[in-house]
């Protein structure tokens, strides 16, 4: 975790928290209480689980006098914290109409006030600095996180509404065609992970070598055209081209193209119902969908040390889609969580994921950086998902 200068820190923490309430704010309080599926949480518990997370982590053990809001609240917004106490179990956020949404604004006042205080006293005590820095760090990228998770799930969410409404008026912004082509590696020891300066989950350390076997990736992203040839030609329907996991999925949930693609060329976004740009990214495919794509066109996924090793040269790095690829989320050599609750934050997920690196169009201005992991399981569609061919040399 990195330190920043007071004033900067200060600066940062009131635009990032104001971030997230402007990304609620064309919301009803009817919207952010809906959970539509387990991992869709509504944009209320969002609200509230950061600023639980600001209160819980840096408040309670730094400001001196501080005590919880309201105590009663905090199982109800503990994500899955052991060492924090109880939680309320995920797949039931939905059910937490109280406390009202109202109330959790003024919660997130009173801990933002919390927070200006604390920083005011760590202008003049060198070792409260030291502590409360990293933590603060830690808690804003949290919330970027989480910013994210707001348009993901709120997206999933109005998808379910027959009137298919719009979280953004006007037609999305147009994505212009990409360059085409391959960019080479000739293989070989590469770096890989964060060398600093800046900030960095403990999931990107240490920094190591890893080698690679020479190897090309697409400069561009697959586009809706590309994959609507996958489709057409009976993409779904040939089991040789899935993994095994992912042929059940097909089966299982009826699966005939990407998550919010309609029949009739359309599909849902954050701007509602519009005609799918044949030049644009795919997106919500879940790794089985991008492998099975990948089979077809005679090419693969890259592994995560090949896509981190190119990302300079790569079009459409970070700011269209998160990209599939072809490694499990484990720990890199060496790697040790942070001490204290924080270490639960990324080490205990390091099994049955699969890495997607880049960014998204949902990812808030300044949170991606060429290092980062993101990770989810391998049938996850919901998120704004796509794929970058890899192919050998």
């Amino acid at each position: 975790m990195t330190r920043l200068p007071p004033p900067t820190l200060r600066a940062r923490y009131d635009a990032v928290r104001a971030h997230s309430l402007a990304l609620a704010a064309p919301l009803s309080a009817e919207d952010q209480c809906v959970q539509p599926m387990p991992d869709a949480s509504p944009t209320k518990w969002h609200l509230a689980h950061t600023t639980w997370f600001f209160e819980t982590l840096v408040l309670a053990p730094l400001l001196p006098g501080h005590r919880p809001h309201e105590p009663r609240w905090a199982p109800l917004f503990n994500s899955y914290y052991e060492a924090l106490g109880p939680r309320h179990p995920r797949p039931q956020r939905g059910l937490l109409t109280r406390p009202a949404l109202a109330e959790v604004h003024a919660w997130r006042a009173v801990v933002d006030a919390g927070v200006h205080r604390l920083l005011d006293l760590a202008q003049d005590d060198a070792a409260l600095r030291e502590r409360a820095e990293p933590l603060l760090a830690l808690g804003l990228q949290h919330e970027q996180q989480h910013q994210e998770l707001i348009l993901t799930d709120i997206l999933y969410t109005l998808a379910q509404n027959p009137l298919a409404p719009a979280l953004r008026a006007g037609p999305p912004p147009d994505v212009a065609a990409a360059p085409e082509g391959w960019v080479a590696h000739p293989g070989g020891a590469v770096p890989i992970g964060h060398a600093g300066p800046g900030f960095a989950f403990d999931n990107e350390t240490p920094r190591h070598e890893a080698h690679l076997q020479p190897v090309a990736l697409g400069r561009r992203l697959v586009t809706n055209a590309e994959y609507q040839a996958f489709v057409d030609d009976g993409g779904y329907r040939r089991a040789a081209l899935w993994l095994s996991d992912g042929w059940a999925a097909v089966q299982q949930h009826g699966w005939t193209g990407p998550l919010h693609w309609r029949d009739d060329g359309m599909a849902f976004g954050l701007h509602g119902l519009q005609p799918r740009a044949p030049q644009a990214p795919v997106c919500h495919l879940s790794f089985y969908e991008a492998a099975a794509y990948a089979e077809w066109a005679g090419a693969r996924l890259p592994t995560e040390f090949e896509w981190e090793a190119l990302a300079p040269e790569l079009a459409q790095a970070d700011d269209q889609a998160w990209q599939w690829t072809r490694s499990s989320y484990d720990p890199y050599p060496r790697y040790r969580p942070w001490a204290g609750a924080v270490g639960e934050y990324n080490g205990k997920f390091m099994v049955g994921q699969i890495v997607l690196r880049g960014g998204s169009c949902a990812t808030p201005p300044g949170h991606a950086r060429r290092s980062y992991r993101n990770f989810f399981p391998p049938a996850a569609r919901w998120q704004f998902s796509g794929l970058r061919l890899a192919k050998d040399l």
